[in-house]
């Protein structure tokens, strides 16, 4: 496997979030167009740009976004130790209003993937907007 990864097409400059950590790629997933949990894992593969095995799962999703520092290809992003990618859900009151579960489960899978991150000694690598 190749050790080196071209930059992503989607990333955006740096900027600053208010707890100050430099954040240097976003996504944005609009959540008055996820309706249920299909519309979900068809919308992240495209933003994240996870592999064609992607398995569609919540599963699946925690597990390909714990190797955003890793050349695994899991995202088509791959994160420096102090970069975050910013996931932020537009029209996010309509997604809590629609289907509050599945918004629920979105913010414990970023805070549990962060964890992961902390159990292997580096700095969190995702932070969730909601707008």
């Amino acid at each position: 496997m190749s050790r080196k990864r071209p930059m992503p097409t989607t990333a955006v400059p740096a900027q600053k979030n208010r707890s100050e950590e430099l954040i240097m790629a976003a996504v944005q997933l609009d959540g008055a167009s996820i309706t249920d949990w299909e519309s979900f894992h068809t919308a992240s593969a495209a933003v994240f740009g996870f592999p064609a095995f992607y398995g569609r799962s919540l599963d699946a999703w925690v597990d390909s976004l714990s190797y955003l520092r890793d050349q695994e290809n899991m995202t088509k992003f791959l994160l420096k130790p102090n970069e975050m990618l910013e996931i932020t859900i537009s029209n996010a009151n309509i997604l809590r209003t629609a289907n509050p579960d599945l918004l629920e489960e979105i913010t414990f899978c970023i805070a549990g993937i962060n964890e992961r991150y902390d159990d292997y000694g580096e700095k969190p690598a995702l932070s969730l907007k909601l707008a």
